[in-house]
């Protein structure tokens, strides 16, 4: 039977279990949270995104939920600059054409703040630019995709939470944290 293990992975952890950057660097990885053997992370979030990793020991399962064919979803709870007009949304769900080419069509809403747990370090608040939540599910994952998504459309991110991937999400899972399916 596989191991499925879902890690509420907090902002600034690498999504590996051992650190390859620059020697003699010291930056947190999920060895710091997860003591679990022969567990690898399917997918990944980048260093300065935070919410569900999904890690497992079934190379297949790990495959069907990194690779962009099998189109499963993964939703974020993102916070970004300034309010997004209807004009804005509807090009993020009708695909937004970045240097790679063009997103799948995604879907997008304007939400109320979620929530979460407090950031550490906290989201860099400006008075003079106001600030807004979406919840974004995309069919792909493409490096720094989100991010990209949303500054293409003249709303850079300020937080990034990946809230599920298919049909598993943080439900009662505190940052640093995880629970076994």
């Amino acid at each position: 039977m596989s191991r499925i293990i879902l890690l509420n992975k907090p902002f600034g952890v690498l999504s590996h279990f051992t650190d390859k950057g620059l020697e003699g660097s010291k930056r947190p990885t999920l060895s710091a949270f997860v003591d679990v053997p022969d567990v690898y992370p399917a997918g990944r979030l980048d260093r300065d995104s935070e919410g569900l990793l999904v890690l497992t020991d079934d190379g297949k399962l790990q495959a069907q939920i990194a690779d962009p064919k099998f189109k499963k979803p993964k939703t974020y709870l993102v916070m970004v600059e300034r309010i997004p007009d209807a004009a804005a949304l509807q090009v993020l769900r009708d695909g937004v054409t970045l240097k790679d080419g063009k997103t799948r069509p995604a879907a997008v809403e304007r939400i109320d703040p979620p929530e979460l747990w407090e950031r550490d370090p906290p989201v860099r608040y400006r008075k003079s630019v106001p600030d807004c939540w979406i919840k974004l599910t995309i069919t792909e994952g493409r490096n720094r995709q989100v991010r990209r998504m949303t500054a293409a459309v003249g709303h850079p991110t300020l937080r990034l939470v990946r809230w599920s991937v298919g049909d598993w999400n943080l439900d009662g899972i505190a940052s640093g944290t995880w629970r076994e399916t």
